[in-house]
């Protein structure tokens, strides 16, 4: 299968991973801030935040590329912005891209991560604080290891998730090749071609193996953290 790629198909296939890697890289930090917020925090409008976090589950991720080229486009207030004082334009780019794979990701990473953090024993952590531990060293040395496993599987399913994204991702920056065209848009063009059936197959067999193995990868490392089989990180 592989042998019989062309050129053309293996960039679909860099740039899919690229994406994907660029959007779990840059939502690992902020999905992982939003989980301890929802885990830990308690203050007025946490339920409106979560609905929020968790939005683009439900809605047709047509809409959230659509709200995204609202707020990210040339004329957008982001967007607009970013251009005048940067010179980064996201529509039509790979980062455009990356950003609508990080928005469809996000929620899976948060939940993943929240449920970790909750499962932590908070006991722990004031048994530190008593002992003289400040809430930065009782956060690195417990909470974040205790909590690495979830960490971990966000990360992952974010990657899968990545992998997948088409609605939000077309809307936002189109079908560009070579820029924009990830796995999934690659799969609907060739969907358009008559007679392209081997192409559609390959691609196909491709994001599920991708998808599968970053599947598999989550399960086995949040379990071998569990079972204290990798060093700590600190």
């Amino acid at each position: 299968m592989f042998s019989s790629l062309t050129p053309d198909d293996w960039t679909v296939i860099s740039l899919s991973l690229k994406v994907s890697l660029v959007a779990v890289t840059a939502m690992l930090p902020i999905a992982f801030a939003l989980a301890w917020i929802l885990a830990r925090g308690r203050f007025p409008g946490k339920l409106l935040l979560d609905a929020l976090v968790h939005l683009p589950l439900v809605v047709p991720p047509v809409v959230t590329g659509w709200l995204l080229l609202i707020l990210f486009g040339i004329n957008g207030p982001i967007g607009r912005w970013l251009d005048q004082w940067f010179g980064v334009t996201l529509l039509f780019r790979w980062t455009g891209a990356a950003l609508a794979a990080a928005i469809m990701a996000m929620p899976l990473m948060v939940r993943a991560m929240r449920l970790s953090i909750e499962a932590v024993d908070r006991r722990l952590e004031q048994a530190a604080q008593t002992l003289g531990a400040s809430r930065l060293r009782s956060f690195l040395s417990i909470s974040l290891p205790l909590s690495l496993p979830g960490i971990l599987a966000g990360a992952m399913l974010g990657f899968a998730r990545s992998i997948g994204e088409f609605g939000a991702t077309i809307t936002f920056v189109s079908d560009i090749p070579g820029e924009t065209r990830t796995l999934p848009i690659a799969i609907y063009a060739a969907l358009q071609v008559p007679g392209a059936e081997m192409s559609v197959s390959r691609f196909a067999i491709i994001s599920v193996l991708l998808s599968l193995g970053a599947l598999l990868l989550s399960e086995i490392l949040a379990r071998r953290v569990a079972q204290g089989r990798m060093p700590h990180v600190l």
